[in-house]
């Protein structure tokens, strides 16, 4: 019961991240934006945030990665395809139309256009480990990265097999990330930014097939997200 409350709480809260942030005001404010009959009349207690969603910077943690998952469902709502019930099917995306990468990164950065003055502080404290050293962590900027480029192979149909595989995705995660760090400092030439790498995709997967090299190239272009707002860690 606990975790279908959580869950509903998240998908209440996830509206209210472009009003209030990704802050624990917002999911203390999740039931207040429940249904009709549901909703309270007040907002949660600082003690039900830390016992529902974690202490501290936790509860806030666990808001970024339901936002960063939802924003993975997101991809498969290309635009154009036929939806019924306002419900997309991922075999029917397939068949009504073959997306293409460019239209599903173009929604993937489409997702974070309300939420753009946020998440610079919200990339900053998934890079800050809990006991503070070392002072930036890698592992979320990759992972994040990795899960788009894995979303949207999935959506675009992708067989690439074996080390293609993996150079595809590469190339894919570097390409994704550069084009979010462009957002953050210039939505409105993001989308071009991100169809000029495309065109040039060819260039980039040569330049990242060493893993070492990939992971270097999006943890780099997070810190610059991080930098590019002030935030200092």
């Amino acid at each position: 019961m606990a975790n279908a409350s959580r869950t509903k709480l998240l998908k209440a809260a996830l509206p209210l991240v472009r009003t209030h942030g990704f802050t624990r005001e917002t999911l203390a404010r999740s039931v207040l934006a429940l249904p009709p009959g549901e909703a309270h009349a007040e907002p949660l207690s600082d003690t039900a945030i830390s016992s529902l969603f974690g202490k501290g910077d936790n509860a806030r943690r666990t808001l970024i990665d339901a936002w960063m998952k939802e924003g993975l469902r997101h991809m498969g709502s290309v635009p154009g395809v036929q939806r019924s019930n306002h419900t997309v099917v991922l075999d029917e995306v397939r068949q009504a139309q073959k997306a293409t990468l460019r239209d599903v990164l173009r929604v993937r950065l489409q997702y974070n256009e309300p939420v753009l003055p946020h998440l610079p502080e919200a990339f900053a404290l998934l890079a800050s480990p809990p006991s503070g050293l070392p002072p930036l962590d890698p592992r979320p900027a990759l992972k994040h990265a990795a899960c788009v480029a894995d979303e949207a192979c999935y959506v675009i149909g992708d067989e690439s097999l074996r080390l293609d595989w993996y150079a595809r995705r590469a190339s894919i995660a570097a390409i994704y990330s550069a084009s979010e760090l462009h957002q953050l400092t210039s939505p409105h030439t993001a989308m071009a930014f991100l169809d000029s790498l495309l065109d040039t995709s060819s260039k980039a997967k040569s330049s990242i097939e060493e893993v070492t090299l990939y992971s270097s190239y999006i943890f780099k272009s997070w810190k610059g997200i991080i930098k590019s707002s002030g935030i200092l860690l």
